[in-house]
């Protein structure tokens, strides 16, 4: 994706919530409730209507039907108030306090409820909930008791916040609903993220709320300026805690009642959305009412919810309807027994529990007259008993009130739950919702459950979705199988979930539309999931999202170092055009796809490679842990991290993802380092090894796409590449004995240059032999084995099935024939000249000739035109160049399995391969130009030239070297530092040079002397060349001038104006002021910190260049320029006429394919990174933090036992305080009977000891 459509969908995103403050629709569809009927309010001398307005407040029409009025008894909302639309909407920001605002509505008691919740999620953005807890009771002037303030603000509050929970009150400054906006409070000033944070809603009759004309506003309030007052009346002020208010208007004022049906309403839709993202969880959103007091009219809210299956929380002991339900639920829970009997019995069992519930009612509710219908609501509510829980906090506390809730909902559900199904199921996708791992694991998950894995199959659905790891942790380690989890189908449904506003969404949805060739740009495309339900799944375009989007975003991220993912299961594994493969796949979909019903090859790869396209972390890592091939894993998450932090236009997503890539690189370093240090030969071939997951790509290969600067900087790799580098030569040989042999080959096949034994010499020999065929000039079995002994790879292969173990087959591509053994004079041949460091030096003496021989032509020989020249060495210096020509030209095109678009945009990425492609086209055209008399001046400034660009190259070459090659990465990265220089020193010379040049000339219109007086002088004056003669006017000027201006146009020196020097003098001093003093020890201190910043990881840098220049070198033909081109000849004579093929581009791969060798690498490679994530594991429990952790859990549950003693401590005290008055009531009741004269006992009374005589008697015998 290219940075400007990056910004398009960035623009799109933009527009999207642009329209989502627009709210203007809202009226459209929301309407508010008038009163349009007076019906007066007998008790009011007919000033107030029932609905609690003033006789004026009502409208013309209303009064003018006052006659129809008599004859109505009953004021009704239904009937008697109208419905118009809404005019208080929008922000809400509370004076006086923080700067967040709230939002609210006005809205009828008979809105779809469904409109609200979609209002609250989509265009209000309050996140979608795991929980509801509506808090139903403790309104008006009633006192709180102290410990239910405790149980909502440390139990309710802090649970709902770890849950993820929405808390509905009345959002009015009073009772429970003051309470719970402190306790939302006090818990979001404490959290330290805002990812859990707790909703608070608050949902209040309109008619209610004090200050509410400041809310009106037919075109919407943004925001709207509210002032909390103290009560007054019967109106009451909103809580500035809550982030939203409905307020629920039925006509009425000043009363109650009017938001009750509505709220119910909404608690029961709300209960049948989805959990999770775009509704993708495992289960409805759980709802709990929350029952705290309450009056006799809260009787019938509560019956109206449980008809509903809606289930309840009651607090014993908050008083009022709480106290007469739990009565109800404890004393009354034989009365159904008396009914099995037969129909008599059965009806005098009701009209008897009909009657001890009567008598409860009368004696919570003494002031009611009329108990019938209060009776019959209990008796209602009584029948759905199984929906109830009773929490008695001020015995049990608020310590584990999360528990307290699953278990309230589970006992509810339990009725719900089929009998296929785990009594269990819902206890754990409710676990699972609310992300609390410790419950699932003590309570779920302890060992005493047998989980099938069809139970957990949508609970682990939901954690995937969700970004819930420790769950997808805990259901793998206890035996969850993957492998018959996920299908190719199930994996689409996965990328479908990805969340939009993400880069993955988008850059799946632009992939959407080349498939689908859908007009229009994304932006338009993503309109549509802005606009739907976010409780409901997605529809439209998302839902069409196919392995072929996710390959082709894989491709753009991965490049070139892979084939793409999941064509073999697409069936496009054949197509090489990217076109060609857009029409198989779109005929494909439009068909049955087959494809999705079969198990994923790779699972643990296809989900690590999910979570890393969301840029999850702990979930990356996670699945990192447990697919194979670490290090190349790591790497690979490292270049899609890398890729994808460039097309991100977030800063904070941008910086995630550099995190997160580095965490990746550091793991394959670690990893690696862990298999280098088990066994050197095995990690080098795990370096080289082919991946058949990674689409055939290699941990050197995937790392120097990534650019893993760490990880080439490791030992391990680097001493790969030294033996790659040396051949089957020593490294210790020096360079002077390899110049020597250089220029007397014979001297190889002396002890001057130590040669290394391969391991198995038997072996080697028989790799060695030549082969019909065979590309004799890097043939693989002289070259092979300096790299950890390559002999052993052929016999690894030969065990393969694939190979016979006749003829084992080293590498792909090379032929089985009879093995014929080497003369030692070829092998050793081979051996010195083949190894790259060979052929290095040999370039790097001939590039040395080539500027010597292109200095002599230029210096010395550079004949005239023809037919005069060009000399003979001209023309040798042609054909020098016109090999280098030949040599980029093979490296370029016919090198590697590239496309040509892929080879032309490699190519040109590389800095020093765009240095080559300008000196060969400077030299082309100073040729073209020199061969004509009227360019040959210019032919030979552009030679010139080209021979600095020529010399540059020198650079490079020598950046093999360790001391050098840092130092030339320093060099470059202080180019940068020099760029900004010239800027601030081009402004500088810029306004000097025109200021200075106007003071000194008032007239002089000649080009030639405005550039070299505006620019060149200033520049001089830097390096201290100042022609103060020239400048000041007091010293005496030798110049000829003049000041006649036909002269000057004709091209004649200006004589200097003497008006205004003494500020040309001032200007000059300021000017070497800024410039030698400022500018320059500014350079000078970018380059100190530019020096000091890099040379700590300039060894880095200078270790993961080295690898492109071993690669370069290695695949270099042997002979340098000019002679290259005999080799050039001799590989066509090969490749194109006996069709043999190359042996060197195998030498950095190593394909073991599917057989047991590479089952043994992989299996090694996993125990390694097991080992190091052991080790890490123990670091980490060492740790301070984690001791500090383990300490405080300790301390915690000291705490906690001294709590409970405490507690069994005041219940021994309250014991022996009814054992006391059971004393004092039977002392009380002997001395009656032995005063009494009705019987006279038999026997004496027996003496009573008190318990103090007893303990002091006791300890006096013991002492």
């Amino acid at each position: 994706m290219s940075d400007k459509e990056a910004e398009g969908d960035a623009a799109a995103g933009a527009k999207i919530s642009k329209s989502d403050k627009d709210q203007r629709w809202i009226p459209k569809l929301i309407k508010k409730r008038v009163c349009t009927t007076f019906v007066e309010d007998s008790s009011s001398t007919g000033a107030l209507c029932q609905c609690g307005g003033r006789r004026d407040a009502h409208e013309s029409v209303a009064l003018g039907d006052y006659f129809s009025t008599a004859i109505v008894n009953h004021w009704d909302s239904a009937q008697h108030s109208s419905e118009y639309p809404t005019d208080a909407f929008g922000e809400l920001h509370f004076a006086g306090t923080s700067k967040r605002h709230s939002y609210f509505l006005r809205m009828s008691w008979n809105t779809d409820p469904s409109m609200a919740y979609t209002l609250m999620t989509t265009h209000w953005g309050l996140p979608s909930p795991n929980l509801v807890v509506s808090v139903v009771g403790g309104e008006g002037n009633s006192k709180v008791k102290t410990w239910v303030r405790e149980v909502l603000r440390q139990g309710l509050v802090k649970a709902s916040q770890s849950t993820g929970a929405w808390i509905l009150t009345s959002g009015l400054r009073e009772g429970v609903g003051r309470c719970v906006g402190e306790a939302v409070r006090d818990h979001a000033t404490a959290a330290s993220t805002s990812v859990n944070n707790v909703v608070a809603l608050g949902i209040a009759p309109w008619g209610l709320v004090h200050n509410r004309q400041h809310l009106v506003n037919p075109q919407g309030s943004f925001p709207a300026r509210y002032y909390i007052q103290n009560k007054t009346g019967n109106n009451y002020s909103l809580d500035n805690n809550y982030q939203a208010f409905l307020l629920v208007d039925d006509g009425s004022v000043g009363r109650r009642g009017g938001e009750t049906s509505f709220r119910a309403k909404l608690e029961d839709y709300i209960s049948h959305q989805r959990t999770g993202i775009w509704g993708s969880g495992s289960i409805d959103i759980p709802v709990l009412c929350m029952l705290i007091s309450g009056e006799a009219a809260t009787l019938e809210r509560v019956d109206l919810s449980l008809r509903k299956s809606t289930p309840w929380l009651v607090l014993a002991g908050s008083g009022g309807v709480a106290d007469l339900l739990c009565g109800i639920l404890e004393n009354l829970s034989s009365a159904p027994a008396a009914q099995s009997s037969n129909e008599g019995d059965g009806e005098a069992g009701h009209s008897d529990l009909k009657d001890k519930v009567a008598e409860r009612v009368r004696k919570h509710f003494p002031s009611v007259a009329d108990t019938d219908k209060l009776v019959e609501q209990a008796l209602s509510i009584y029948q759905n008993r199984d929906l109830i829980t009773v929490y008695y906090g001020e015995q049990e506390g608020p310590d584990d009130f999360d528990t307290v809730l699953l278990k309230a909902l589970v006992r509810a559900s339990k009725s719900r739950v089929s009998c296929d199904d785990s009594p269990y199921t819902e206890e754990l996708k409710l676990a699972v919702t609310w992300n609390r791992v410790d419950i699932a694991k003590s309570e779920l998950f302890n060992g005493d459950i047998h989980w099938r894995d069809e139970d957990l199959e949508d609970s682990m659905t939901d954690a995937l979705v969700n970004n819930k790891p420790q769950f997808v942790r805990l259901f793998t380690e206890n035996g969850f199988n993957i492998m018959a989890y996920l299908t190719y189908g199930r994996l689409e449904s996965l990328y479908r979930t990805v969340a939009d506003g993400t880069l993955a969404y988008y850059l799946l949805q632009r992939r959407l539309v080349e498939r689908q060739g859908i007009p229009g740009s994304v932006g338009n495309l993503l309109d549509s999931p802005a606009k739907s339900n976010s409780g409901s799944p997605r529809s439209g375009p998302t839902t069409a999202i196919t392995l072929f989007e996710v390959s082709r975003v894989l491709e753009m991220l991965m490049g070139d170092v892979c084939k793409p993912f999941y064509f073999p299961t697409l069936g496009l594994e054949d197509f090489t055009s990217h076109r060609r493969a857009l029409r198989r796949a779109s005929k494909l979909m439009r068909g049955d796809c087959i494809y999705r019903d079969q198990l994923c090859r790779y699972p643990w790869a296809s989900l690590f490679i999910w979570a890393v396209l969301q840029n999850r972390s702990e979930m990356a890592v996670f699945f990192w842990e447990m697919a194979g091939e670490s290090v190349l894993s790591a790497l690979s998450a490292c270049k899609m991290l890398r890729e994808m932090s460039k097309v991100e236009i977030e800063a904070e997503n941008k910086f995630s993802m550099k995190e997160l890539a580095q965490k990746f690189e550091n793991l394959a370093h670690d990893v690696f380092g862990s298999c280098y240090q088990s066994d050197e030969s095995r990690s080098f071939k795990l370096l080289i090894r082919k991946s058949p997951v990674w689409g055939g790509t290699t941990c050197l290969q995937m790392g120097t796409s990534a650019d893993a600067r760490l990880f080439f900087s490791h030992d391990g790799v680097q001493s790969l590449l030294s033996q790659i580098w040396w051949g089957d030569m020593k490294r210790s040989t020096d360079v002077w004995k390899l110049l020597l042999t250089f220029f007397c080959p014979i001297l190889c096949y002396t002890s001057l240059i130590s040669f290394r034994k391969p391991e198995g010499e038997e072996k080697s020999e028989q790799s060695n032999q030549d082969q019909p065929g065979r590309d004799n000039d890097s043939s693989y079995g002289g070259y092979g084995n300096t790299i950890f002994s390559f002999s052993d790879m052929k016999h690894i292969d030969a065990e393969t099935p694939e190979t016979s173990p006749s003829t084992p087959a080293p590498i792909k591509g090379i032929p089985n024939s009879p093995p014929r053994k080497s003369p030692f004079i070829v092998s050793r041949w081979r051996q010195f000249w083949i190894a790259p460091v060979t052929s290095f030096l040999g370039n790097v003496l001939m590039y040395f000739v080539f500027l010597l021989l292109f200095a002599y032509v230029l210096l010395v020989d550079f004949k005239p035109p023809p037919p005069r020249g060009p000399a003979i060495t001209e023309y040798v210096l042609y054909f020098w160049v016109f090999t280098i020509v030949c040599e980029e030209i093979r490296e370029t095109f016919f090198v590697g399995n590239r496309t040509l678009r892929q080879r032309m945009s490699l190519y040109s990425q590389d800095l020093w391969n765009q240095c080559d492609l300008t000196a060969i086209i400077l030299f082309i055209i100073g040729l073209i130009c020199r061969m004509f008399e009227w360019s040959y001046e210019s032919g030979r400034s552009f030679l010139c030239i080209d021979y600095m660009v020529f010399t540059l190259r020198l650079i490079h070459i020598f950046a093999i070297h360790k001391e050098m090659g840092p130092k030339i990465i320093i060099v470059g990265k202080m180019m940068k530092d020099i760029f900004f220089f010239l800027f601030f020193l081009g402004v500088w010379i810029t306004a000097y040079g025109v200021a200075n040049q106007a003071l000194l000339y008032s007239y002089d219109p000649n080009p030639d002397r405005i550039f070299r007086h505006v620019f060149y002088r200033p520049y001089l004056h830097i390096f201290g060349q100042i022609p103060v003669e020239e400048v000041d006017v007091g010293k005496q000027w030798d110049m000829p001038c003049t000041d006649n201006v036909t002269l000057i146009d004709g091209g004649a020196e200006p004589c200097r104006s003497l008006y205004s020097n003494w500020l040309v003098v001032i200007l000059l001093v300021v000017y070497l002021l800024v410039t030698n003093i400022l500018l320059i020890n500014l350079l000078i201190a970018m380059f100190s910190y530019t020096f000091s910043k890099v040379q700590e990881h300039s060894d880095i840098y200078w270790k993961f260049q080295r690898y492109n220049l071993i690669v370069e070198y290695h695949s270099r033909p042997s002979l340098a320029p000019p002679f290259i081109i005999l080799s050039h000849l001799h590989l066509f004579i090969k490749r194109k006429i006996r069709k043999v093929p190359s042996m060197k581009i195998h030498h950095f791969v190593l394909d073991l394919g599917v057989g047991k060798e590479a089952n043994r690498l992989i299996t090694w490679e996993t125990i390694q990174k097991e080992n190091f994530l052991t080790d890490q594991s123990k670091i980490q429990r060492g740790s301070d933090s984690e001791r500090l952790k383990r300490m405080s859990a300790k301390v915690d549950g000291v705490l906690k036992q001294l709590t409970e003693t405490r507690d069994v401590d005041h219940r021994l005290r309250a014991l022996e305080t009814e054992v006391e008055n059971c004393l004092k009531a039977l002392t009380w009741i002997t001395d009656t009977l032995a005063q009494s004269t009705l019987a006279k006992p038999g026997l004496p009374p027996p003496t009573f000891r008190s318990i103090s005589t007893d303990t002091s008697s006791s300890s006096g015998m013991m002492k």
